[in-house]
């Protein structure tokens, strides 16, 4: 259900996702290794899942790895690769104990076995869990969920409609995001929920991800809440004038 009503009352976005940029210049202005700065941006994201849960706010989506980060330098991609299987290890028995459930969003078959085994013993191990529903977005891409969801919908038969491909998507089982905000001062999605950000709200933040903290997302949450959703409809509709 659309939340315009929650958003002009002040409360909460139900769904936060947030494309976690600037890890690598994080490091870069300090002349540490591109490397640091995503293990800073894992501490970063160990903060606000709890700032999430603090304000609670019930789905958070991240964007930790994209299809098209396949292309950097060898050497990034094998550390990114070792530091999820070690956040894996360290993480995840913390966020069990905080009520944290884990999604792990995106195409899993170009992964190595390691990664991949440890993505289902965490979704496992917290499968229970209904405080914050954490959707890592890992070898994840829009454009790849749209497809996915196309190529799911037309194997079974069905009609390709827009109720049958949103029930396909990865993140069918949360709702579309209210609202996406993306670190670091860049001013685009880059493949990210291309289809279910149809309607969220964007808020566009130059603070680089590992420095961003409980003032910054409440400040994200407090634009949020004087933002006017209309969804299609004019602004005398929503609000009843």
């Amino acid at each position: 259900m659309p939340s315009s009503q929650a958003s002009r009352a002040g409360i909460v976005p139900q769904h936060i996702a947030i494309v976690m940029d600037g890890n690598g210049r994080w490091a870069t202005r300090r002349f540490l290794p591109r490397l640091a700065g995503h293990k800073k941006g894992v501490d970063a994201l160990r903060r606000c899942v709890r700032l999430c849960i603090e304000r609670g706010v019930p789905v958070l989506t991240v964007f930790a790895f994209s299809s098209e980060n396949w292309n950097r330098p060898q050497e990034e991609v094998s550390g990114l690769m070792d530091l999820m299987a070690l956040a894996l290890t360290r993480e995840v028995p913390e966020l069990a104990r905080e009520g944290v459930r884990l999604h792990f969003v995106g195409e899993r078959a170009s992964l190595s076995d390691k990664v991949q085994a440890g993505f289902a013993l965490a979704e496992a191990a917290t499968a229970q869990n209904g405080t914050l529903i954490l959707n890592i977005c890992f070898n994840y891409g829009g454009r790849w969920d749209m497809a996915q969801a196309a190529a799911q919908v037309a194997a079974q038969g069905l009609a390709l409609t827009e109720e049958n491909i949103n029930a396909a998507l990865a993140l069918a089982h949360v709702p579309d995001p209210d609202l996406l905000i993306r670190t670091g001062g860049e001013l685009r999605l880059s493949n990210f929920l291309l289809w279910q950000a149809a309607y969220t709200e964007l808020l566009f933040s130059d603070r680089l991800w590992p420095d961003f903290d409980a003032a910054d997302l409440d400040a994200a949450i407090a634009q949020f809440a004087q933002r006017e959703r209309r969804f299609g409809q004019t602004s005398a509709q929503v609000t009843g004038e």
